[in-house]
């Protein structure tokens, strides 16, 4: 490559990413396509729940689970649930001050943190699956119920597997244990 091919090539590089909009190289502008289908299918899947499903009435799926359909009024683990009503906005709040947080954090983040994004999506996309519940219901819709022999774990939905499978991608990335890694053309 002579010298002009090359300045030309370094020309056109640098063209091409000026006019790239802001956040193009961040996670930010990869993934929300995550959030969408998180919500999607925590939706789809809750008000299935409430068409086919009779309250606190489980229908045994495999020996170990359980559809039973639920309403919490609090957080995890029914925290907060007879606290009076006033949880539901506090829930609302902390939700969306979270979501702000979260999308700073991907606005940071290079797109090559791969696993770090598509956790903080997770996160972003179950939170929003709760909060959509929260905004129409005034409480959260929860059917899966996992159990062993007598033991039941709390019953939880969609969102809640995406915010526990996006936590657990961040606990493995702040060991630097990657499952998810971002592949170079080279």
């Amino acid at each position: 490559m002579s010298e002009r091919d090359s300045l030309e090539s370094g020309r056109h590089n640098l063209e091409s990413s000026e006019s790239k909009p802001a956040g193009f190289d961040r996670a930010i502008s990869k993934g929300s396509w995550i959030v969408l289908l998180v919500i999607v299918i925590d939706q789809v899947s809750k008000y299935l729940a409430e068409q086919l499903l009779v309250l606190h009435q489980p229908v045994a799926v495999i020996p170990f689970l359980n559809f039973t359909l639920a309403y919490n009024t609090g957080a995890a683990f029914s925290f907060l649930h007879q606290a009076g009503g006033w949880q539901n906005t506090f829930f609302i709040v902390v939700a969306l001050l979270m979501s702000v947080v979260l999308l700073v954090m991907l606005y940071r983040a290079p797109v090559r943190d791969l696993q770090f994004a598509i956790s903080l999506w997770l996160v972003l996309g179950g939170a929003w699956g709760n909060v959509i519940d929260r905004l129409r219901l005034h409480k959260v819709v929860d059917f899966i119920d996992f159990y062993v022999g007598q033991w039941h774990f709390a019953t939880f939905n969609v969102a809640d597997m995406a915010i526990s499978i996006g936590a657990f991608l961040l606990i493995l990335d702040s060991l630097n244990i990657y499952l998810f890694r971002y592949k170079t053309g080279q």
